[in-house]
C-alpha cells in the first residue's frame, strides 16, 4: 500500500501493518514517542490496522492535542484501576481526556477526601511500574452487557448503542473497561502523574441523576513538564479573577439571588462604568446612534430571524403574558433589525450604525457559571452596521482598526485573528443557504487579506447566520480567550425584508456587520482582573490615589490635596485611621491602589508629597501641582501599565 505522510512523503508498506508498525519503518524514536494516529483525517488508536492506501499523520504527546489526548485516556484508565483497586464496591462512570489532563466519575458511599486520593496516586505509580500490557478487544452487545453486568453506567451505555455498532474494550491487567480509545501500548508509557482535584459531578450532567464523585488528574511524559503546569496552575490560582473580586470587592454572588447572577459592588461598579463610558466615547466619535431596547421581546421576533430554530436550547424558558409568549433575549440583533427598518433610508444615509450595551440572558447550566466569566445575564458591548454592498471593506476595515485602537489602550499585544467558518458537514447548525455562505466567507477572506491581517481558519465556529472574524488573546497564564468578534451577515436583512433606496431610486438590500469590540463586560472585567492581577491601569483603578497623612496634625493638609484632585476628576481617598504610616502604606498596596501620597510634617510646609507609586515604588517627593500634572496626563492618554 502507498501512505502518504503529514508532510507530503510517499512510504509504501505491506497490507495489513498496523500504524505503529508503520511508525517503526520510519524511526524506532518515533514509534517509542507515538500515542495515537490520524488515519484520513480520523484518530486512531495506534493498533490500527491499514487495509488500503491512505494519509497518516503518527501523534506523539509532544506534536498534537489529539495525541495528548490518547496519552491522558490511557492515565484515566490507569485511575479507574488504582481506584477500583482500593475501593472494590466502586462503580465506573466515564473517564474522558479534556483540554488539560482528564477526568473518571466514580460512584463512592463518600467523597474522596485528600488521605484518599494520595493513595489513589500511589497506587497509580505501581500500575504504571507493573507495565502492563493493553489489548483491545471487541464484543457483540450481548456479550458485552454480560460482561459490564456488575457496572451499570457501563450497561446504560453500552444499552443506547445502535445494533450492529462496534463495542469495543481495553484490558490491562485484572482490569476492563469499555472504550472507544485510542490508547498506548503499555501501562508502562506513562510516566508522570499528578491529581489535582476532586469534585461533585451528575451523571451524565442532569441534577436529575445522582450525584458522582469526578477526579480530575494529569499526566506527562517528563518531570519537568509536570512541574511547569503545576507551576502554571499555582499561577492561574494567583490570578482567579473570583478570589481577587473577592479580595478587591469588586463583586459578589448570594445563593438568594441565584447561580451565574453576580452583583458588582461599588469598586466594581466604578470599572464597568468606566468601561462602559470609555467604548461608548470612542463609538459615538466613530458616528455610532446608541440606542436601549428591551431585555424581553415576543418569541415570534426570534422566529422571524431565524434564532430560534438554532438557539432556543440556550434561552429561558417562555413566559406566557395574556395573548402574548414573552423571552428574555439572548442577543439583540433582532431589535436592531426593527430600529433600521423603523423608517425608509437612502443609499446617502448608509453606513448606519447602530450600538447599545445591551442586557442579554443565556441559561447557562449551573455547573458552568463561573463568576463573571460565565454568567446567566451579561451585558453586551454590541452594536450592528447596516451597510450597502460597496461599503463592506471600508466598513469593516474600521471595525478593526476600532479593535486595535481600543487593544493599544489596554496594552494588549499577544493576539491572533481567526477566520470562524461554517462546518459543511452540520448543516443543522447553521442556516442552509449554500452560495450565502460561500459569498460570505469568499469576502471576508478578501477583506483580511486586502487589510494584510495574518489570519487562520477555524471551522465550525461561525454564528448561525454567517462567519466571523474572532480576536484570540494569549492571556497571562496561556489561554486562548475570545474578545472581539466582528461578524458578516447577508440573512438576517433578508429575513426582516430590509431594505434601502438606491440611487437608481429602487429599493436596496442591505448588508449587516455584528461587532463586539469588549465583548461583554462580564467577562471582559473577569479577563482584565485575571490579566492586571487587580492592579488596573491608573485610568480604570476604582481609586487612583490614597493620601496617608503620618499623624492626625496632616489630616486637613491631606483632605486639601483629595479636593484639588477631585477637581479633576481623580478618584482619591484619604486614610485618617489611627494607623502607623507602614501599615496604611501595606494596606493601600494590598487594594493594588496606583498612587499613594505620604504626607507628615515636611510636606505640609513645602507644599509637597511623597510619592509612592504601586509598580515603582518610592518615585521621591513632588509638588502638589507636579503631581496632578502627571496623573492627569496618564489618564486622559489611558497609559497601560
Amino acid at each position: 500500500m502507498e501512505i502518504t505522510l503529514k508532510d507530503g512523503s510517499k512510504k509504501e508498506v505491506n497490507k495489513g501493518s498496523s500504524c505503529l508498525e508503520l511508525a517503526k519503518s520510519i524511526s524506532e524514536g518515533l514509534a517509542r514517542n507515538m500515542t495515537a494516529s490520524l488515519v484520513d483525517g480520523k484518530v486512531h488508536d495506534l493498533r490500527y490496522v491499514l487495509e488500503k492506501n491512505a494519509e497518516v499523520e503518527i501523534l506523539t504527546f509532544e506534536n498534537s492535542l489529539e495525541g495528548k489526548k490518547a496519552y491522558w485516556h490511557t492515565t484515566s484508565h490507569i485511575m479507574a484501576q488504582a481506584v477500583k483497586r482500593l475501593f472494590p464496591k466502586t462503580k465506573l462512570a466515564i473517564g474522558p481526556a479534556i483540554e488539560n489532563g482528564f477526568y473518571y466519575d466514580f460512584d463512592v458511599d463518600t467523597p474522596f477526601t485528600d488521605e484518599d486520593k494520595a493513595k489513589i496516586e500511589e497506587e497509580m505509580n505501581k500500575i504504571i511500574k507493573e507495565d502492563l500490557k493493553i489489548e483491545r478487544f471487541s464484543l457483540p452487545k450481548k456479550e458485552a452487557i454480560e460482561l459490564m453486568k456488575d457496572e451499570p453506567y457501563k450497561v446504560e451505555l453500552i444499552e443506547e448503542l445502535p445494533e450492529g455498532e462496534e463495542i469495543s474494550f481495553y484490558k490491562q491487567g485484572e482490569f476492563t473497561d469499555l472504550c472507544a480509545g485510542p490508547h498506548l501500548e503499555s501501562t508502562g508509557k506513562i510516566k508522570k502523574v499528578k491529581i489535582l482535584s476532586s469534585s461533585g459531578a451528575y451523571w451524565r450532567g442532569s441534577e436529575k441523576n445522582k450525584m458522582l464523585q469526578r477526579i480530575y488528574a494529569i499526566s506527562f511524559p517528563k518531570q519537568s513538564e509536570l512541574d511547569e503546569y503545576l507551576q502554571k496552575l499555582e499561577e492561574a490560582k494567583q490570578r482567579d479573577h473570583r478570589r481577587i473580586g473577592k479580595e478587591l470587592e469588586l463583586f459578589m454572588t448570594h445563593p438568594l439571588v441565584g447561580s451565574g447572577l453576580p452583583m458588582y459592588l461599588p469598586n466594581g461598579a466604578t470599572v464597568r462604568r468606566l468601561l462602559e463610558r470609555y467604548i461608548q466615547d470612542k463609538e459615538i466619535k466613530l458616528g455610532y446612534k446608541h440606542v436601549y431596547t428591551p431585555s424581553m421581546a415576543n418569541v415570534d421576533l426570534y422566529k422571524t430571524s431565524g434564532h430560534w430554530d438554532h438557539y432556543k436550547e440556550d434561552m429561558f424558558p417562555v413566559i406566557k403574558m395574556d395573548t402574548e409568549e414573552l423571552v428574555l433575549r439572548p442577543m439583540n440583533c433582532p431589535h436592531h433589525m426593527l430600529i433600521y427598518k423603523n423608517k425608509m433610508h437612502s443609499y446617502r444615509e448608509l453606513p448606519i450604525r447602530i450600538g447599545e450595551l445591551a442586557h442579554d440572558f443565556r441559561f447557562e447550566d449551573s455547573g458552568s457559571v463561573c463568576g463573571l466569566e460565565r454568567v446567566r445575564e451579561m451585558c453586551q458591548n454590541d452594536a450592528h452596521l447596516f451597510v450597502r454592498p460597496d461599503q463592506i471593506k471600508e466598513e469593516f476595515g474600521k471595525v478593526v482598526d476600532l479593535i486595535l485602537s481600543v487593544y493599544k489602550d489596554f496594552g494588549f499585544t499577544d493576539y491572533s485573528f481567526r477566520l470562524s467558518l461554517r462546518d459543511k458537514n452540520n448543516k443543522e447548525k447553521y442556516f442552509d443557504d449554500d452560495e450565502m455562505w460561500e459569498n460570505a466567507e469568499k469576502q471576508l477572506r478578501e477583506i483580511l487579506t486586502e487589510y494584510g491581517l495574518d489570519f487562520y481558519e477555524a471551522e465550525g465556529e461561525a454564528a448561525f447566520y454567517g462567519p466571523k472574524l474572532d480576536v484570540q488573546i494569549k492571556t497571562a497564564i496561556g489561554h486562548d480567550v475570545t474578545i472581539s468578534t466582528c461578524q458578516l451577515d447577508f440573512l438576517l436583512p433578508q429575513r426582516f425584508e430590509l431594505e434601502y433606496i438606491g440611487e437608481d431610486g429602487v429599493a436596496h438590500r442591505p448588508v449587516v456587520i455584528h461587532r463586539a469590540i469588549l465583548g461583554t463586560f462580564d467577562r471582559f472585567l473577569s479577563f482584565l482582573i485575571e490579566e492586571t492581577k487587580g492592579a488596573f491601569p491608573t485610568w480604570l483603578a476604582p481609586v487612583q490615589v490614597k493620601v496617608l497623612p503620618i499623624s492626625d496634625n496632616q489630616i486637613e493638609y491631606a483632605n486639601g490635596i483629595k479636593k484639588e484632585l477631585d477637581e479633576i476628576g481623580v478618584r482619591c481617598e484619604v486614610d485618617d485611621r489611627n494607623e502607623k504610616i507602614g501599615y496604611k502604606i501595606r494596606e493601600a498596596q494590598l487594594e493594588k491602589v496606583p498612587y499613594m501620597l505620604v504626607v507628615g510634617e515636611k510636606e505640609v510646609t513645602n507644599n509637597l508629597a511623597s510619592v509612592r507609586s504601586r509598580k515603582g515604588g518610592d518615585i521621591g517627593q513632588m509638588k502638589i501641582q507636579e503631581f496632578v500634572k502627571k496623573i492627569d496626563e496618564e489618564i486622559k492618554n489611558y497609559v497601560a501599565d
